[in-house]
């Protein structure tokens, strides 16, 4: 039977469900909070947690077996993550520059969605950093929030099946760069320009480029 319970944080509060026996789940009801509590988790260095994946709400604790999750759940209720906490780590940085070709085929379907011109989508896309908030689809592919919120816009009605290799698109509130050819959904607004590094190569350490909580500025060449 899983069982559910409150965090005992008197500022940011969520909530803790068994996931199976070897994991938890934390729910938060921003993204921001999923990155602050998943920072402070993975600093406790918590005994018998293998691996932190943030999502977009939740947090999810893989355990090294099932005697781990009690013990888990109370180390968990003696962590202390803030308002503060959560409001200092929005503020923007820039950890990885990714210059981008703003050449999409969407690029005049997004102007018309959000009612910018070509020109403003690229301004705005590029006006500030965006936050990795977590990882999924494929390997490598990076969901970037907090950009300028005129940019949401609803995914294409008919998904392509083959996006090429580091397209820049739009879904949503999210960015993303395509890390890999493959089928997708989001309006494409550009590609990156030659030279910028792969966003996932399993030969260097740390395979993933983009990571929950870096920042990212993108920058537009011609």
């Amino acid at each position: 039977m899983s069982v559910t319970a409150e965090v005992t944080n008197p500022n940011v509060m969520g909530t803790v469900h068994d996931y199976g026996d070897q994991a938890l789940l934390l729910e938060f009801d921003s993204t921001a909070e999923v990155l602050a509590w998943a920072e402070a988790i993975r600093d406790a260095e918590l005994l018998g947690v293998l691996d932190i994946v943030p999502a977009s709400r939740t947090v999810l604790i893989k355990l090294a077996g099932p005697r781990y999750q009690a013990p888990t759940r109370q180390r968990l209720a003696k962590l202390q993550v803030t308002a503060d906490d959560v409001s200092a780590s929005e503020v923007p940085r820039v950890d990885v520059e990714l210059a981008v070709v703003y050449d999409g085929p969407d690029l005049d379907e997004v102007g018309r969605l959000t009612g910018l011109t070509p020109d403003q989508v690229i301004d705005a896309h590029t006006g500030t950093p965006w936050r990795v908030g977590f990882g999924g689809f494929a390997p490598g592919f990076a969901y970037l929030i907090g950009g300028d919120h005129r940019l949401e816009v609803p995914r294409r009605a008919e998904p392509r099946t083959k996006v090429p290799v580091g397209s820049v698109g739009l879904a949503g509130e999210f960015s993303g760069v395509y890390p890999r050819e493959s089928p997708g959904g989001w309006q494409l607004i550009g590609h990156l320009a030659d030279g910028q590094p792969a966003l996932w190569d399993v030969h260097r350490d740390g395979p993933a480029l983009l990571t929950p909580g870096m920042w990212v500025q993108f920058t537009a060449v011609k």
